[in-house]
């Protein structure tokens, strides 16, 4: 093993009659440098996408939430959620009840969804922590409601934070008859804003969080919610917790936890992760081609030295392996340099964010990279198995040649 790795590690790197091979040998090395950097930056730049995306859902999906099997809402069972606050490792949670409605704001009008929500909901989700102005206040000390709507929403309704100027809310009544006029078919209710969150677009376009009471006031309910969100305790077991909440609302309820919650979105992500994978893998193993093309022409090159080696007793397999040793060499040495320049280019990325990005309806400015060591050792191990391909089928078949006189 020792001396066919002595005698490849020689032809490598020693100079050849024909330059063309060392021309190719090089090419080889770059070919499989720039694939191991491309798929090292690829996967990088996906971890941090997606790392970036569940830093938004957090900061509005709780760690589980509870809804109906059937129907927009239901009546919470009061014992379940003295069971459900007891449960090992949930920190709180929160009730929550939304609807559609019509917003009114001076002359402009806009329809987005409201979200009535009790005093626990920051705690569960962390929505005060992405205020654009103003605070995430939906009570004062008087009791009065205010609402926080979303910075699309404001944006397109001309609101700021004033308290001179009302927004008005409709929603249909429940109640409403084909007999009822047009002014008594809707209820109408005013509120203060005093503030506005900034997240995401899709977000800061859809949601106006009122008060609990107000929301079922405005809505006609009693004590209906729409959800229930729950808060883990730091360091809790999800899967376990999740099981424990799941038996307690075994009945005519749907517990998802937050990959369940943007399922679709998740499934998308990972989908066309491993998609550019794949695709970047085939571009490396037609970049190894060259490998093929390299020592077919070394072992043409090399028939002398065969005989040499065969002469002084070598075996068929110890010649197949310095040539095989060869090329997997070439793949080493690539691989070592892309994870090294694919390294210093995300880690580039990370602190100067040389790539920018140009949509304004995200939270970074920049291309987001996250490296994670299984990616470095995937990768990696990836490049080599397909170097080892690329100088096995040539060794395999074309020193038949020489091996057989």
């Amino acid at each position: 093993m020792k001396l066919s790795l002595y005698i490849a590690r020689r032809y490598l790197f020693a100079k050849k009659s024909r330059n063309a091979i060392n021309v190719i040998s090089s090419v080889s090395v770059a070919g499989v440098a720039v694939g191991t950097m491309a798929l090292i930056v690829v996967l990088s730049v996906f971890n941090g996408l997606e790392t970036m995306v569940k830093s938004i859902f957090n900061t509005f999906d709780p760690d589980l939430k509870i809804t109906a099997a059937a129907g927009k809402s239901f009546v919470p069972d009061s014992l379940k959620l003295k069971l459900l606050s007891k449960v090992n490792s949930v920190d709180c949670y929160s009730l929550c009840i939304e609807e559609n409605a019509l917003l009114k704001y001076g002359d402009k009008q806009y329809i987005a969804t409201i979200k009535g929500v009790d005093d626990n909901y920051a705690k569960v989700t962390g929505i005060d922590s992405s205020m654009w102005d103003g605070k995430f206040v939906l009570k004062a000390e008087n009791d009065r409601p205010y609402a926080v709507p979303g910075l699309g929403v404001a944006n397109y309704l001309g609101l700021r934070i004033n308290f001179i100027t009302p927004l008005d809310i409709y929603v249909p009544r429940r109640s409403a008859s084909a007999d009822l006029s047009p002014e008594n078919a809707f209820v109408r209710r005013l509120i203060f804003p005093s503030g506005i969150y900034q997240v995401e677009q899709e977000y800061d376009s859809k949601y106006v969080y009122v008060p609990l009471d107000f929301a079922r006031d405005l809505l006609e309910y009693d004590n209906r919610v729409s959800s229930i969100e729950v808060k883990f305790a730091r360091g809790a077991k999800e899967e376990a917790v999740e099981k424990d909440v799941a038996r307690l609302f075994d009945g005519g309820y749907v517990v998802r936890n937050k990959f369940q919650q943007q399922e679709l979105f998740y499934r998308v992500m990972r989908s066309e992760r491993l998609a550019i994978f794949f695709i970047l893998t085939l571009i490396l193993m037609v970049a190894s081609f060259s490998i093929i093309g390299s020592l077919t022409m070394l072992i043409i090159e090399k028939e002398r030295d065969i005989e040499i080696l065969k002469s002084l007793g070598a075996d068929n397999n110890l010649i197949r392996r310095i040539f095989i040793f060869e090329g997997w060499l070439i793949s080493i040495i690539g691989a070592l340099a892309g994870v090294i320049l694919g390294f210093a280019l995300c880690r580039l990325q990370q602190e100067f964010g040389l790539i920018r990005l140009r949509s304004e309806s995200l939270i970074m400015s920049a291309y987001p990279v996250v490296m994670k060591i299984k990616d470095f050792v995937v990768v990696p191990a990836t490049v080599l198995l397909i170097g080892y391909w690329a100088a096995w089928y040539p060794v395999r078949y074309l020193t038949k040649k020489y091996l057989n006189k």
